[in-house]
């Protein structure tokens, strides 16, 4: 794939988390700055594989709750393990629509999907939900009067407050009875030892304005009215049970949930 030396110099959201996961869709600069972030948090990389698992079993929820269309916002690159790769398994015909803000990113997904009638990527920016979904892509893909699985797996700490709470408000707005909306989210407070200033400064040189972890109470605030289904919004990896070696929860630094739109999300 040609790559514009503009995005290749530059760091990506995406591309971090690729190189985190060990995944290989990355350049020099993404394993630099993941690297950067080993050194301030050096169990950041099993946080992005702890994401990468609740997204699997949430995706699985979801499709035994007998949803068939997933929205993933945020996606990054679908490397092994991603929504696709989960529904192909029990749903071969679920849609699957991925989207991220960096184009490397999409361009890089697309090539995976090509071969994939039911999946596509888009570029669009979170936190403008309206054009996202009149995406014309989105629109050929997703039938928005029927449930759909929206996931928003470690992206909203990347948005600030004035834009991500109104985002995700209209985005809940769009699900119809039925449909699921699945979050892990930052909780900077709960990082052991890992410096918020250095961390900032990685993502500052990448396509995100902010990497800010948010309240228990502010993250509730992203369901609305969805039910939560159980156990609620709890650490990373006790969703949906506790593991059984008692692991401290301030080295996970990462809430998750699934909720329910039941009506007016």
């Amino acid at each position: 794939m040609p790559v514009d030396d503009a995005y290749a110099d530059r760091p990506s959201s995406a591309r971090i988390y690729d190189a985190l996961l060990g995944g290989s869709h990355n350049f020099a600069v993404d394993r630099a700055a993941a690297q950067k972030l080993l050194e301030a948090i050096p169990y950041a990389g099993d946080l992005a594989r702890r994401n990468r698992t609740f997204l699997r079993r949430a995706v699985e929820l979801m499709l035994a709750a007998g949803v068939r269309q997933f929205l993933d916002i945020g996606s990054g690159i679908p490397t092994v393990g991603n929504v696709h790769e989960v529904t192909r398994r029990t749903a071969p015909e679920a849609t699957v629509v991925y989207v991220d803000i960096d184009p490397v990113a999409v361009a890089h997904s697309r090539d995976i999907l090509a071969e994939s009638p039911v999946a596509t990527a888009v570029q669009a920016d979170a936190r403008f939900p309206d054009a996202l979904l009149a995406h014309p892509a989105l629109v050929a893909m997703l039938d928005f009067r029927r449930p759909i699985g929206l996931l928003m797996v470690s992206l909203l700490h990347f948005l600030p407050d004035e834009e991500a709470f109104v985002a995700v408000e209209r985005l809940r707005a769009a699900l119809a009875p039925g449909s699921y909306i699945a979050i892990s989210h930052g909780v900077a407070e709960t990082l052991v030892g890992a410096p918020a200033d250095q961390v900032s400064s990685i993502y500052r040189r990448t396509d995100v304005p902010v990497a800010a972890g948010r309240t228990r109470a502010d993250i509730l605030r992203f369901f609305g009215g969805a039910e939560l289904v159980p156990p609620g919004l709890v650490w990373l990896h006790e969703w949906p049970v506790p593991p059984a070696d008692g692991e401290r929860p301030e080295y996970t630094a990462v809430l998750a949930g699934v909720g329910r739109v039941t009506g007016a999300a």
